[in-house]
């Protein structure tokens, strides 16, 4: 005879929105073919599953293996909103991982991503530039770095010779305040490795209009990203001429301690060529630099702010205002961190150097 008891257990965590996940090595074949399906919640379930399953480097590898990165090209262009959402969503999780990086340059994602750039979706850019920043970006660990240097680098390699440098500059004119940092965070990177059809696309004065922005980070970005695209002598010539070494001068005295960072830095590349020295002359930049180092900044600010310095002190007219001002950088000779130390002594021989 039955009994009506209640169960001790608690019920199973049944996710309606989730797909079944198959026992053992049948979980991820099982979804690529419903990733196929003709059904459109069957796709929708798949997704969200994979998604989840996306954060342990061993599926990304298998799901690769299989062919899911075929499956997921496939449906960047379904026409379901839910679909493109999150299927951006796996490819920038699987991105967060070396692995899921050497299956997009394998796989051509870059150019399948593309495809999504003017996405009427807000959530559908937002992962495709996240995956783009991540696929960018470089190892933090140096065994790391030196197994997949060449994976790194071929990752911003990857986006540059895709030719889609000028699209990232276009979309960060129009984008959302918080894409735009994610797509500074990526030209930042890029322009490391090839900034000339970034130069070739107006990226100067693009940069420049976002020094501007009330955001800090947007700023910040900014002046990273003008660090990267004046290494060549070209961006040089282009930030000196587009007037943005006095707008880098005022940032020096920005509340936020990386925006006078990065302002530093940019003000530091800026200043090589003879026309960016006099620039920062005529803008007054000794005096906001000099404060920057007695404030007792962080490392970053400090070590740019030096070699700013040390750029000035290369024209007759900096090294005058400089002598008196030995006594700052003969401080920092003994600072604990050796790079800094270094730029000081190379600083007071500049600015102590006689004809």
């Amino acid at each position: 005879m039955a009994h009506a008891r209640i169960s001790r257990y608690l019920p199973p965590d049944i996710d309606p929105t989730k797909a079944a996940i198959a026992y053992g090595c049948r979980a991820l074949p099982k979804l690529n073919e419903e990733l196929q399906s003709g059904d459109l919640l069957t796709r929708q379930k798949a997704l969200v599953a994979l998604c989840d399953l996306m954060h342990d480097p061993e599926y990304v590898y298998e799901a690769i293996n299989i062919g899911c990165l075929e499956s997921l090209k496939a449906l960047l262009k379904d026409d379901d909103n839910l679909v493109r959402i999150k299927t951006t969503e796996v490819l920038y999780i699987m991105a967060t991982h070396n692995i899921g990086r050497v299956g997009f340059l394998k796989h051509d994602i870059i150019e399948a991503l593309s495809l999504r750039l003017s996405d009427h979706q807000v959530l559908c850019r937002e992962k495709l530039h996240q995956a783009y920043k991540h696929l960018a970006q470089l190892p933090e660990g140096q065994e790391e770095r030196r197994l997949n240097a060449f994976t790194c680098c071929a990752g911003a390699q990857g986006i540059v010779k895709s030719g889609l440098i000028p699209s990232l500059v276009r979309k960060l004119q129009k984008e959302e305040e918080h894409i735009q940092e994610i797509i500074l965070d990526t030209l930042a990177l890029c322009l490391q490795e090839d900034a000339t059809e970034a130069l070739d696309s107006e990226a100067v004065p693009c940069f420049k209009e976002k020094l501007f922005s009330d955001n800090p980070q947007i700023r910040s970005k900014a002046a990273g990203a003008l660090i990267a695209i004046s290494i060549p002598l070209d961006g040089k010539r282009q930030v000196w001429k587009n007037d943005v070494i006095p707008i880098l001068v005022k940032l020096l005295s920005d509340p936020e301690e990386e925006v006078k960072a990065n302002a530093a830095g940019a003000l530091m590349h800026a200043m090589v060529t003879t026309e960016g020295k006099y620039a920062a002359l005529d803008a007054d930049a000794t005096e906001p630099l000099l404060e920057l180092l007695s404030t007792f900044s962080t490392t970053k600010l400090c070590l740019n702010a030096t070699k700013a310095l040390t750029m000035l002190a290369e024209a007759p007219e900096g090294r005058k205002l400089l002598l008196p001002r030995v006594p700052i950088f003969r401080f920092f000779l003994e600072h604990k961190n050796e790079a800094i130390r270094r730029a000081a002594e190379v600083a007071i021989k500049v600015i102590e150097w006689k004809p």
